[in-house]
């Protein structure tokens, strides 16, 4: 029987294709939008127990949501190297120069399950993610998962795709992932810093 090849069926499975490439067991990572915990789990499963996720959501029910579903997991021995924060991600939590970070995840929008009126803004997610810039290690990268089917998602993703097309292109490789054929679907923004990085 011919074995079916199937192509990623989400922005997620995408998303988590490229960070299983780009991470090795030792690195550190931020997951700037824990929502319900699944990116921070997925994180710490890809880094295993010498590396480290640093996980920051504002809302306490997003805080409460990822704990619970980390400890309820098989694999729960993997996260004494998961450090959680309720505070925006305007601010990271303090950071050791020993622990580079190589990964900053942002999941745009609102919590799913959650009060859809509190969502990302454009103004904090841009100033996030403009210190994640400084931040992220050379060769490291910013996954960011837009969500272009509520207003502000819609504004936000808009002034994201201006603003990261001006980047220096010897300092970033920026790529951009959607589905045409699928009516405001989530699209995936991916900026690589260059090993070179100035």
């Amino acid at each position: 029987m011919q074995r079916q090849f199937s192509l990623f069926q989400s922005h997620l499975d995408l998303a988590h294709a490229y960070w299983e490439r780009l991470l090795k067991p030792g690195d550190w990572a931020i997951d700037a939008t824990c929502g319900n915990g699944q990116d921070t789990l997925k994180l710490a499963q890809i880094l295993g127990k010498s590396g480290g996720v640093i996980g920051i959501d504002i809302q306490e029910e997003a805080i409460a949501r990822s704990r619970e579903l980390l400890h309820s997991h098989p694999t729960a021995d993997l996260l004494a190297g998961v450090h959680l924060f309720r505070q925006s991600h305007e601010e990271f939590p303090p950071l050791s120069s020993e622990r580079p970070i190589r990964l900053i995840v942002y999941n745009l929008g609102y919590l799913p399950r959650g009060d859809k009126g509190i969502t990302t803004l454009t103004e904090t997610t841009l100033q996030s993610i403009s210190r994640g810039l400084e931040l992220v290690m050379p060769g490291g990268a910013i996954s960011i998962t837009c969500y272009p089917g509520h207003s502000e998602g819609a504004r936000e993703e808009r002034t994201l795709l201006e603003w990261a097309s001006q980047l220096s292109p010897s300092n970033w490789n920026i790529c951009l992932h959607s589905f045409p054929n699928r009516s405001a679907s989530p699209r995936l923004l991916l900026l690589q810093k260059s090993i070179n990085a100035r």
